[in-house]
This record gives structure tokens, sequence and C-alpha cells, in this order.
């Protein structure tokens, strides 16, 4: 359920709002609006009387919310959430965003080239993996808190805010002190324990799809990580499972219409992951732009040949230079 306040209330009221929702044993989760404050009920095991709150003081309604992920649907907040990121950069609301760079950070000059080329072409958020979680043991597994270091030597030299994936508790304690997003993977998409960390953290967490996941799924994995209290969340659609061999996996564009029907929460794509070849990608992020994506996760890589991670999927730097020109003929004007 959602208690919508008046215009007027005062803090005193939202207090006893809170303490009333609390007295029945559930969890009181206040969310700030531009004109009036709303309070979500949590963690109750089934309806909710209205009755119990439309008279107290402050109150102007309550709705009840039907959907099962409650804090990350748009019934319990109408307007989108709006990301900001170290810099200034913000993602959802009208606000795009690209980010870009290589799977894996492999060494400080090869990260450094890569974000210059990627910050000249336009992106605004360098991504590049430190703790890199591979199908097999014995491919590439990161340069781990080295990693991060270098991340953080990128943002240094060029001022573009940096985005990394954390695979556990102990990555994640690293990855939130170093970068200025958490990335949760698809693989870890319902740890849930991880999700629960990740809503502890003080950062914007990007949260991918897992390869199999519905979207209720999907979304539900979100509320673990905004019922710990962390608002600044981002999802990703990085492709689910398909059928045949022309693709590692299957963009879902529909996907990111309904979501944003559904929940107040950016979602961006990630066509490099889906396609998992250099010449599916620029499409891909095309189409993802054309049905309303809040901003794109691409893979660079100055020399994809000899990338120690996901080469084949790589744009080349001038590549990733047309593709940016052509999602500005796609949202002209200023994107973030």
């Amino acid at each position: 359920m959602l208690i919508v306040m008046e215009k007027e209330a005062s803090d005193e009221d939202i207090r006893g709002v809170v303490a009333k929702i609390e007295a029945l044993g559930y969890v009181a989760q206040p969310i700030p609006g531009g004109e009036r404050t709303a309070i979500g009920i949590l963690r109750n095991p089934g309806p909710v009387d209205p009755a119990l709150f439309v008279d107290l003081p402050g109150v102007q309604e309550a709705i009840p919310v039907s959907r099962p992920y409650k804090l990350v649907s748009r019934e319990m907040k109408r307007a989108d959430t709006i990301v900001e990121v170290t810099g200034g950069v913000k993602i959802g609301g009208g606000h795009f965003v690209v980010m870009a760079g290589p799977c894996a950070v492999e060494s400080e000059a090869q990260a450094l080239t890569i974000a210059q080329a990627v910050k000249a072409a336009g992106a605004q958020i360098f991504r590049g993996g430190a703790f890199k979680p591979r199908t097999s043991p014995y491919s590439y597994q990161g340069l781990e808190e080295e990693g991060l270091k270098i991340l953080a030597q990128v943002r240094a030299a060029t001022g573009l805010p940096v985005i990394t994936e954390a695979i556990d508790h102990h990555s994640l304690d690293l990855v939130e002190e170093y970068a200025d997003i958490i990335q949760i993977g698809a693989r870890n998409m319902q740890n849930f324990s991880l999700l629960r960390r990740a809503g502890q953290a003080r950062k914007p967490v990007l949260l991918k799809r897992g390869m199999s996941a519905t979207l209720d799924e999907f979304f539900m994995a979100a509320e673990y990580i905004l019922s710990e209290g962390n608002t600044q969340v981002i999802l990703c659609e990085r492709g689910v499972r398909g059928i045949g061999s022309h693709a590692r996996n299957t963009l879902d564009l529909a996907a990111i219409p309904f979501v944003k029907r559904e929940s107040h929460l950016p979602i961006i794509a990630d066509p490099s992951h889906a396609a998992g070849r250099r010449l599916l990608v620029a499409p891909l992020a095309r189409g993802a732009v054309a049905v309303g994506a809040d901003g794109l996760m691409i893979e660079v890589h100055h020399d994809p040949a000899h990338a120690l991670s996901d080469g084949p999927q790589s744009l080349y730097p001038d590549q990733f230079a047309t593709l940016m020109q052509d999602i500005a003929a796609l949202r002209p004007g200023q994107w973030s």
C-alpha cells in the first residue's frame, strides 16, 4: 500500500504515519516527491486496510499496490527516477547516457587509450571489468584491485565516471570504494545476499537481467536492492537465452518499453553482450535507442584481436564514433 500525504503535511504528520505502520509490524518507506511525500508499506503478508490510515493527520489517500515488486513499481512512484552519478551525469527521466570501454581492464595504457577515444566520441561513463566472472575457470579473470586502481586513474585523467562489476561481498566492498557505479552482472542477478549488500551501498547500482530471467524476476531482484535503502538503481537489458548461433543471446527490445511502463527505474541496453559479434552491435544499439532505452553500454577496444576478454564483440574506436553519430541523429538535442 502507498500512503500519499497532503502537500501541507508536516514532518510530525509523516512521523505519525510511519509510527502507525511500524506499530502494525510492517516497514515504512518514505518516498519524497516534488510536491508531496508518499510512504510505502513493506513486508506486509497480505492486504492492508486503507481505513487504518485515511483519517490520520496529513493523509490524502491510501492506494493499494497490486505488484509484488512494490518499490520498483510505478504504482509506488509515478515519476521517473533520475540516477545521479559523479560529475553531474544523470540517467533516466529524459537523460540519456552512453557507457563505453573494454570488457576487461588489461593495463593502464590500454584503459587510458580506450577511455580517451570513447570520451572524444561522446561517451559519458567509462566501463571496464576488474573482476571477471567467466564461464571457463581458465579464462582471464581480471586484475582485481589493481584494475580498480587503474579505473581510478582513468577517472582522474579523463573526468569520466567509471562503472565496474562486483562479483561477491569482498569485491563489492572494493568496487564501492573505487568506482562511481557498482555493476551486478547477469550471473548474480539472483544472488540475493549480494543484492542486499548492494542495497546498503552509497553508490548507484546497475543491475543486469539474468540470461533466463523473466521480467518479474528482474523486478524482484531490483526490489532487494531498493528494500535495503538504495534508490539509485539502473536496470540493464543484456540479452536472454535464444535459439541458434547467429548471436550469443537475444536482445529483448520489447522489455525496454514494458519496463518503462511498469517501473520508474531507468533501463539501459547492453547490445555487446547480447550480440557476441561486432557486426550486430550497432544495429541492436540503434534499435534499443529507438524503443526508448535510457542509455547504452558498449564494449570498445582499440585492438580487439588481442583483447583478453570479448574481443569479437568489441567495436573499434572509429566504429564507436560512427555509432555515436547515429545515436545523435536518433536523439537530437541535449543528451543529459
